[in-house]
This record gives structure tokens, sequence and C-alpha cells, in this order.
């Protein structure tokens, strides 16, 4: 018998005794897992090797996993700060026990669910009662991450799927292909197999030697795996978009475009946002160590000044709250796309305008938000407004609905909320389509005469900030937006994932 050198070259590695898996085989016989794999499955097709497939899960912590082997799960230090205050005996003030177990931000909220989940006791009335008898090193959950850390198997599902759920670690699953030989391949190699001089293409010396009438050409796999080959494609966020920016444009909008960088004045005060706003702190913006920006019309900063003081219209009382020029002119990497149609309205991007106006823009922004599924420090707005006369809620809605139909999304919620700078204010929600949640995909609202007055605008004007990110998430069923973008983006998905309009 004669096979091709490929072919015997795995022939003779591999065992019929025990499956050896492709890349086994491929350190073996010198061979790339391509061609391997290409050869055990012509070897299958003549009946001299059997190819099995399995799927191997790995499981790795994630970054928020490997701190809690450290510092401990948000609940065990909640329940042994409650249990040293006393909580086994009665209640204890809930914000003395999170202070004593050093909880703050979202470690808090993880902290309260997964307490109440575990069973370790009861939260009410802003009061914590711990049960005793509780040991946290019992928790299969904490178990589970030293287990995996140290590179041992879990075998209990329902654990992985909860840290899974918690973001606390990662599952990878590849197919695992292994060859073992049939008993025909056996009775073969001991009659013996010699190399056949094939040739897998025809090249200039078989044609111009005339080689080519007398040499035996290989067999073409069509089943067989092809090299994957990873050129370049648009980026599926970009895809995105590019198609909201054409649904806006057939909407009658016209893009606006902006610094990135710009004066807390922009960002901030003219959206009649006060300067003790909580998110004007470092904590939720970006400053820059840069010089203060000296370019603010003075008109527009002393009417947006005195709308803070003193309010704006006859009812209007401001905030009788401090107000300082020197921040004003402080220098911030935007938070919101918002800065943008302020420029715009106050008449300083392209001059004043007369209604009816429609723009938008889908620019980034970045806050200082803690990392996680929905939420990174920098991120795509869709922002858009509608300058018109006698504008409604209704009229909002209407837009909302035409915008998201575009992208067969139905089943929108409207949810009043506060915004400083819009009244009414509602946010926006949509379905998640595979795991059901429904997620929050803007905010939107009309502008109040407070932010409106000072820029010189005399109409109505509704506005909103969307979410491009989540819009992809509602449309392809992306579950995490790191997987997009950002440091930790999946290279794999973004290869695999087609941009869908």
């Amino acid at each position: 018998m004669e096979l091709p050198s490929d072919q015997l070259a795995v022939v003779e590695a591999a065992s019929a005794d025990d499956r050896r898996t492709v890349e086994q085989l491929s350190e073996e016989t010198g061979l790339a897992t391509a061609a391997v794999t290409r050869a055990a499955f012509e070897l299958e097709a003549e009946g001299l090797v059997a190819v099995t497939e399995t799927t191997d899960e790995s499981v790795s912590l994630t970054a928020e996993g490997e701190s809690y082997l450290d510092a401990g799960l948000p609940e065990h230090r909640l329940y042994s700060a409650a249990v040293e205050a006393g909580a086994d005996e009665g209640g204890v003030s809930m914000g003395q026990v999170i202070g004593a177990a050093d909880l703050d931000g979202a470690a808090v909220d993880i902290a309260l669910s997964n307490f109440a989940r575990k069973g370790y006791g009861e939260i009410d009335s802003g009061e914590i009662n711990a049960d005793s008898g509780i040991d946290p090193d019992d928790d299969p959950e904490a178990a589970a991450l030293k287990a995996i850390d140290a590179g041992d198997a879990v075998g209990d599902d329902d654990v992985l799927d909860h840290l899974d759920r918690r973001g606390l670690i990662e599952r990878d699953e590849r197919t695992v292909r292994s060859v073992e030989l049939t008993d025909a391949a056996v009775t073969e190699l001991m009659a013996g197999i010699e190399e056949a001089q094939e040739v897998d293409r025809l090249t200039p010396d078989l044609l111009t030697s005339g080689e080519w009438e007398d040499v035996e050409f290989a067999d073409y796999n069509v089943e067989a795996d092809a090299e994957a080959i990873d050129g370049g494609k648009m980026h599926p966020l970009r895809g995105m978009a590019e198609r909201v920016k054409e649904v806006l444009v057939g909407m009658g909008f016209e893009e606006m475009n902006g610094p990135h960088a710009d004066a807390e004045f922009w960002i901030n005060d003219a959206l009649f946002m006060p300067q003790d706003h909580p998110a004007r702190t470092h904590w939720d913006q970006f400053a820059l160590d840069v010089p203060p920006m000296d370019d603010l019309p003075d008109e527009v900063r002393q009417d947006v000044e005195a709308a803070h003081r003193e309010g704006a219209g006859p009812d209007g009382e401001g905030y009788h709250s401090p107000w300082g020029e020197e921040m004003a002119r402080q220098v911030d990497l935007r938070g919101h796309t918002t800065s943008l149609s302020a420029r715009h309205l106050a008449g300083v991007a392209q001059g004043d305008l007369e209604p009816p106006q429609r723009f938008f823009s889908v620019e980034k922004a970045y806050r200082n938000d803690e990392i996680d599924a929905t939420h990174l420090l920098e991120f795509f707005q869709i922002e858009g407004w509608v300058m018109a006369e006698d504008l409604s809620v209704r009229d909002l809605m209407g837009t909302f609905t035409e915008f998201y139909e575009q992208f067969g999304i139905t089943d929108l919620e409207f949810k009043p909320t506060y915004n400083p700078y819009t009244e009414p204010s509602f946010e926006l929600f949509g379905e998640h389509p595979v795991t059901g949640e429904v997620v929050e995909i803007g905010n939107s609202g009309i502008f109040r005469p407070e932010m409106l007055d000072p820029l010189g605008v005399e109409c109505d004007v509704m506005a909103w900030g969307l979410a491009l990110e989540r819009l992809m998430m509602l449309v392809t069923g992306a579950e995490d937006i790191r997987d997009v973008h950002g440091t930790l983006a999946d290279l794999e998905y973004l290869r695999t994932e087609e941009v869908r309009y």
C-alpha cells in the first residue's frame, strides 16, 4: 500500500491502543496541526483511522476573581465584620458594618446581594442580623476560586455558573480532535506501507519538463479544515456606528463634531450642572493638567453664571451655591457629548441657528466608572437634539420609536428620571435578546429654560444621549462590552462577529 508522506507520517505516529490528539501527532511528526488534521480526515475516509472530537473547557480567574483570593469575597468580609460587631446577637447598623468591612462602591452591592443569597443573615430597615454558626471557609465558591488558581478541576457546574455570572471566572471551550488506528491500518502497517510519490500542485517546472504526465496527483479533500487567515475587516462597533449615522441622516439630522477635551463650562456649567455636584469631582471626571481655557464667550458665560446663581425666567431660583469662573475654565475630558450640543445651541460651533434644527453625533466620552460588563472608562455616545416650536414628550418618544425600529428593537421601555438640564427626563430600556435582562440604553428629556435661556435659544429643544455599545449588545446579543473594545477585547469575537444592521 502506498500513502502520501503526510498520511504515512500520521499513520506511523498514531496508535491502535490509545487516542492521540492532533497536537501530539503534530509534535511527533513535525507537521503543522492543519496538515495533521487534513491527513487524519483523509485517512479516516480510507478507513485507516478513527477521528473523535471532544470539547475541552478551561477555566481561569478574572482580575476581580484574583483580587478576592487575597482580600476575601465581599460577602465574607461583610459577614465577618457583622459578627465582630455583634450582629449574631442582634441588629447592627448596616453603615457601621460596611465601614468595618472596608467595602465601598460596587463591592457594597455585591456583598449585600450575596450575603442574602447565601443565607448568612437578614438585612432589614438599615440593620444587619447575622446567623451564628456560619463558616465562610466552607463556602464552595471560595473553595472553587482557590482550586482554579491552583490549576485543579472544579466538578460542580452550579458553582462555576455562579462564579461566571459574577464575572470572577472566564470559561474557554475548544474542540480537541484525537486519532486512533483501525484494525485495517494495523494490518497494512504489518504488510508494509510505502510513501507514494504524489504532488499536491501543478508547478511551472512540471509543465515545462513534461513530468506532469507521469506523476500522481494527490486527491483534494474539500471537507478538510483549511488554515484560518485573519484578514482585515471593519470593527463591528464601527460598523454599528456607521449604520447609526446612516439612520439619523435619513431621519433628517446633521452631524456635529467638537473637542474631546473641553472647558468644564461647556461640559457642565452650560448644562446647568451646579459646581458642587458630586459628579463634577475627580472621582467621576478626568481633569487635564493644562492651562485653563481662555476662549469663552463673555455674554454666554455671564448668562450661564446668572442662571446658576438666580435661575432663569420668572419662576427660576437657581442653585444659590458657589459658582467660580476659575472652575468653569478648567479643562477635562468630556464626560458626555452634550458639550457639543451646548456649543452648537450657543452659536459658537457654526453660528446662530434658527428652528427647526436636527443635529447628532456618534463620538467618544470619558468617565471614571467602575469597569464591568456594561461600563468602560471610554464609550461611544449617540448624542442628538431637535430644536423646534412646541415639542412634547410624545415627539421625543416617537423619535426613539422610529430610530430603534431600524435596528429591530420594538420593546422600548421609558422610566422617569432626574437630570439637572432636562425636565421632564426619561431613561430608555430594552430587553437583551440572550439574557432577557432589561438593559438601560440611554437618557433623554426636554432641555430646561435654565440651560436654553443663557445660550440664547427661545424655542423648545428635546435631546438624548444613547449608548452605542448597548445598542450593539441588543442587536448582536453580545453580553460584555469588554469583549468589543478596550484592553480586554476578545480578538476571536471581533474576527468572527458580523456587522449587523
